[in-house]
């Protein structure tokens, strides 16, 4: 069952990709005590990802900001080296990475995603969520193929 508005994020660990390289951390203690825009690609270097999804967070973010998000970041079922590599090629400064290489967030929040018939196995749906505290305040699950209510200029009418 996907995660709603309202509940708790799981805690499970991610792997925060950083210039010296990967750093775990609990989503639980990444999310306490601010507020985060949080959204999700179904794989780094990917067609829809690298055109319209993080180019847009990177666009919006001093925006996002204005309105009270203390942080963006992005997660992936991938490495944290190629969400590190993706972040620099990029030019991402203002997300940060969150990988989720074997996919336990994804699976964890009920929105993992079997992309096997594209030869990419079980990755993340695309979606955007703020979370306040751990808590999940909005919550935009994309249809398949589709890029509209996980972008930036949609989380910015939320906020």
């Amino acid at each position: 069952m996907a995660i709603s508005k309202g509940d708790k994020l799981p805690d499970v660990q991610l792997v925060k990709a950083t210039a010296e390289g990967p750093d775990k951390v609990s989503s639980g203690e990444f999310f306490k005590g601010r507020k985060v825009a949080l959204f999700a690609v179904p794989g780094a270097f990917t067609p829809t990802c690298s055109a319209k999804h993080l180019p847009g967070y990177v666009e919006k973010a001093a925006d996002l900001k204005a309105k009270g998000v203390d942080e963006i970041a992005c997660t992936s079922v991938n490495d944290a080296f190629v969400m590190n590599a993706w972040k620099e090629s990029s030019n991402a400064d203002d997300i940060t990475m969150l990988a989720d290489g074997s996919g336990e967030f994804a699976k964890a929040v009920g929105l993992d995603a079997d992309f096997s018939a594209y030869g990419m196995g079980t990755r993340s749906n695309r979606y955007s969520m703020i979370v306040d505290d751990g808590v999940v305040t909005e919550l935009n699950v994309e249809d398949p193929g589709e890029y509209n209510v996980s972008s930036a200029d949609h989380m910015l009418g939320q906020l």
